[in-house]
């Protein structure tokens, strides 16, 4: 007789799929990388098998993720975060800080962060994949997509996509703070920005900018 499958438990073929095609594998890549078949792992990814957890973790460590990303179905309280306890931290040799939105549960496909941008910073011009939507909270920065230019202050947001080459600058002499959120799966995928709640990992705690209240 069928297990029931209740309506908030992940669809573990479907995870799987979406997973592969986030980091743009075909079935033969996973294939080689996990050491399953083709065939079987096409059987999984319809649903019409279902993997030992042996085979599921040999599947998830070739997708880059740990096997609760494809077994644990996420709680409404896993996406809170609060004010004044968010993980905060900074990349090696950038001035610019940030501060984490997003919590991270099994399958969540969007990025967010609050970026610190100090008085005179200028970013590279840079396209990817993706999306990515930027809102002022304070402060000004200059958006420049494609070539044009957009003065932006606080309340002003910008939606764009990532293939779009785009860059920013800071061109005050006061901090500005942006809400950047983004469907930029390269992210996770190269590390880029590091998942400062990592287990095992130390965090790192971005000290407040100069004239920035604690």
């Amino acid at each position: 007789m069928p297990v029931a499958r209740s309506r908030a438990e992940p669809r573990l073929g479907h995870a799987i799929r979406k997973r592969r095609k986030q980091l743009q594998m075909t079935l033969q890549a996973l294939s080689d990388a996990s050491g399953v078949s083709v065939g079987y792992l096409s059987q999984v990814e319809r649903d019409n098998a279902t993997p030992t957890l042996g085979t599921l973790a040999q599947i998830a460590a070739a997708l880059g993720v740990g096997l609760e990303y494809f077994i644990a179905a996420p709680k409404p309280s896993d996406g809170l975060t609060r004010a004044g306890q968010r993980p905060r931290f900074a990349l090696p040799n950038s001035p610019l800080g940030y501060e984490t939105l997003v919590a991270g549960f099994p399958g969540a496909e969007l990025s967010s962060y609050v970026l610190i941008v100090p008085p005179g910073y200028a970013s590279e011009t840079v396209s990817h994949e993706g999306e990515e939507l930027i809102f002022v909270l304070e402060g000004e920065i200059d958006q420049i997509l494609d070539g044009q230019s957009f003065r932006m202050g606080p309340g002003d947001s910008l939606h764009y996509s990532g293939q779009t080459p785009h860059s920013w600058v800071n061109p005050t002499d006061a901090v500005a703070r942006i809400l950047w959120t983004g469907t930029l799966e390269v992210l996770a995928r190269t590390g880029v920005l590091p998942d400062p709640a990592e287990p095992g990992q130390p965090e790192p705690i971005l000290s407040p900018p100069p004239g920035r209240p604690t």
